[in-house]
């Protein structure tokens, strides 16, 4: 192991004479003046100045070192402005040999400093934002080599911990000085579930917060960041060989993982700040801070992800620091989970008693984890940048999924009329329940069977109070996402008994399982794909891998003993897919008979129509169903090649477009013609306004998530179908991309409960 150098050893002198003028008695400003005036002798520095952050955005001068000191607490800078304005704009460090021929060059003449080219800045980050900015000065023009670079973030770093977490915030100097989000924000993004929930921020997988940031022992140090750096690599190469890791992570996602733990460039960062005095810990956040502050403003969506990739990363790592796994968090009764992005198992460790709530920087409404949100009635708004930057543990926070908006830090006029609001949704969500053994007719007699989408044990004991008919679609490939290992039959019976258990005789339609493109497990070797939407997923890869299907069929048949099984195929492209796919049904069936088993009393078996192809090929494939249903999640990003995963396109169709309901239309008609059975168990279905455009097409029969039976239920009760029928059908004429808002307009004519 290295010794450290004397450069190194001198470094770890400064970084402890900070702490110890912070530390010291005096007034805050007489402690400020003392920094920066130890860091301009250790750097040999004719300037030091210290910049903060005041909460109305300004940066003002705080203490400095060969400027004129009556320019303290009078100079300021807004974001942008100047040298220092632009370093806290970009969040990164600016070195430049003459500094006022630079463009962004703001000269204040009560600083004084006329004689000075050379300029080295660098941001004080904390929590990836930048709280204020160091500078150094000389006179002779020269660019400050990359070991002084270096040693100021390093200093910077240490200093923003400091002074954040010191006794100087609470002293008149530092007051009113912005160390944390504190204003009222409102940020728009996007409806995921929906929703209004009021509570307090708990941040996903919160970072081990380093307690100690300069090391006593630098050889010790970096043994233990050594040994911390070889058991992440190896947990991340264990899981890229598929015997265990991450739930939700994609292969393409993991392999990203190897790349950055295996990286030179990151790993050396690392050991270089641990040599420079800090802990392992400490070496963690610096170089976190450093990547937030670079990487989180750029605009390419790849470099974003990176980010993303990178701060998973990290908190892995400070984990293995810290010799804790991944417990479950004992939450506050009102808790709004905060995330980057979430996994539909992530979410599912959680107490769902407590949490309220949850909020996204990124995902889509088409993701897993929020359907899960939807199928447990949290509120959830995505897509909202900068969130996890913007909040802080314990802030206040309202959840508005009604209009797809985060209010943090809410003004108590805000807090007053979301209450009202919550209060008025919970009576409405009570009208709801007393629907609930009502039968849902139409005004003018049309039964319409209302059922529920499922795939989680908490689904099957809410099912009887939705008021569901049934569950209209079970997905069962979560059983296979929140495992370690592949489910055996055992496991797999158990969990389909349950379910029929619970149905208590109402039908029950099992998808089988629906895995490949964005729904990879680590357990099972998958091909990196361009474009996995269109790729190796659902019925093909069942195809492919008969065992994994057939596995499936016989644990489906054996947890039916004797009672009525209906099974449905996802993602059939083609009436010979259908055909090999039922082919197999029936070899189970006859290998469950063989030994003596009981068949199912009746068994039904059905296709998803999911891909366009089948829309033009009805005639050939609904005589060899027993019904058919329409996952218009997939339907509708297949007619419009638009895919429902990637918020830059997912928005750029609308279901209610002519396009769509035409479509939808003759699936429908082709159904009425065979009798064949048709329901509708995509997203569409729960929506009120979506569920009447469906019902006035002519389907019969919708399944959705639990929270959206009872709002689509009121619809139905107000609708007249014919009246409904004739209107939707005009509309159906007309040239317009999206009829949204003349199908509510015709709705609130119908006196529809939209």
């Amino acid at each position: 192991m290295a010794i450290p150098s004397i450069a190194v050893r001198g470094q770890r002198s400064l970084l402890r004479q900070i702490r110890e003028a912070l530390a010291g008695g005096g007034p805050a400003q007489t402690r400020l003046d003392m920094v920066v005036r130890v860091i301009a002798g250790s750097m040999v520095a004719e300037v030091c100045s210290l910049y903060m952050r005041r909460a109305s955005g300004e940066l003002e001068l705080f203490a400095t070192e060969g400027l004129d000191v009556s320019a303290v607490h009078v100079t300021r800078l807004k974001l942008g402005e100047g040298l220092v304005g632009e370093i806290m704009r970009q969040g990164r460090p600016l070195n430049l040999a003459d500094a006022p021929n630079h463009p962004a060059f703001s000269y204040r003449p009560e600083t004084g400093e006329d004689p000075y080219h050379a300029f080295l800045g660098v941001p004080l980050l904390r929590g990836g934002r930048a709280i204020g900015v160091l500078v150094v000065q000389n006179r002779t023009e020269r660019v400050y080599t990359d070991d002084e670079v270096e040693d100021l973030q390093i200093i910077a770093m240490v200093l923003a911990e400091m002074v954040a977490g010191g006794e100087l915030v609470a002293e008149d100097a530092l007051k009113g000085v912005e160390l944390a989000p504190h204003r009222p924000e409102r940020l728009k993004g996007a409806k995921f579930s929906d929703g209004v929930a009021y509570g307090v921020a708990v941040l996903h997988e919160q970072p081990v917060t380093p307690s100690q940031l300069l090391a006593d022992d630098v050889v010790a140090e970096e043994e233990r960041l050594t040994k911390a750096i070889a058991a992440l690599q190896a947990q991340v190469d264990v899981m890229i060989e598929g015997q265990h890791g991450l739930v939700e992570a994609s292969y393409e996602v993991l392999d990203t993982y190897r790349m950055f733990a295996h990286d030179r460039g990151w790993n050396r960062s690392l050991l270089d700040a641990v040599r420079n005095g800090l802990t392992a810990e400490a070496a963690v956040e610096r170089v976190r801070s450093e990547h937030r502050a670079r990487l989180g403003q750029a605009r390419d969506p790849y470099l974003r992800e990176r980010l993303h990739d990178l701060e998973d990363l990290n908190d892995r790592l400070l984990r293995h620091l810290s010799g804790a796994g991944h417990v479950a968090r004992d939450l506050p009764e009102n808790a709004i989970l905060i995330a980057r992005n979430l996994g539909p198992a992530d979410l599912l460790e959680y107490d769902r008693t407590k949490l309220r709530g949850l909020l996204l920087e990124e995902g889509s409404a088409a993701s897993h984890a929020a359907i899960v949100a939807r199928a447990l009635d949290i509120p959830s708004v995505g897509r909202l940048p900068g969130l996890r930057d913007r909040v802080s543990e314990g802030d206040p926070v309202i959840v508005d999924a009604e209009s797809g908006e985060a209010y943090l830090r809410p003004r108590p006029d805000v807090v007053a009329a979301i209450r009202t609001r919550i209060e008025v949704r919970a009576q409405r969500q009570a009208a709801f329940a007393r629907l609930r053994d009502t039968p849902a007719f139409t005004r003018d007699g049309a039964k319409i069977t209302l059922l529920m989408n499922a795939g989680l044990d908490v689904d099957l004991d809410i099912l009887r109070e939705t008021g569901a008919e049934g569950i209209g679609l079970f997905r069962t490939e979560f059983q296979f996402m929140v495992a370690e290992e592949l489910p055996r039959l055992d496991a797999q019976t158990a969990l389909y008994s349950r379910v029929l258990d619970a149905a208590d005789g109402m039908p029950v339609t099992f998808r089988t399982l629906d895995l490949g493109g964005d729904k990879v497990l680590p357990y099972l070797e998958a091909e990196r794909e361009d474009n996995p939407a269109l790729g190796w997923r659902a019925i093909r890869m069942g195809l492919d891998r008969p065992a994994l299907l057939r596995l499936q069929l016989r644990a489906l048949i054996a947890a039916a003993k004797g009672r009525p099984l209906r099974i449905m195929f996802p993602l059939v492209t083609s009436v010979d897919e259908f055909r090999a796919a039922r082919a197999l049904v029936e070899t189970e069936v006859a290998w469950a008979q063989r030994r003596g088993r009981s068949a199912p009393e009746r068994l039904d078996v059905g296709a998803m129509i999911e891909a366009p192809s089948l829309v033009w090929h009805l005639d050939a494939l609904l005589p060899m169903t027993d019904f058919v249903s329409v996952g218009t999640n997939d339907l509708m990003q297949y007619i419009f090649a638009a895919d429902r995963g990637n918020p830059r396109v997912a928005d750029r169709y609308d279901p209610l477009s002519p396009p769509a309901l035409r479509a939808l239309e003759a699936i429908q008609v082709a159904c009425a013609e065979t009798g064949t059975p048709v329901s509708v168990c995509g997203e569409m279905a729960g929506r009120p306004l979506e569920a009447f455009a469906l019902v006035a097409l002519g389907f019969e029969r919708l399944s959705m998530p639990p929270a959206g039976v009872g709002p689509v239920k009121q619809m139905v009760l107000s609708c007249d179908r014919e009246a409904a029928r004739r209107g939707v059908s005009s509309l159906l004429k007309t040239s317009a991309g999206s009829v949204r808002n003349e199908i509510e307009t015709l709705a609130r004519k119908l006196y529809l409960a939209i």
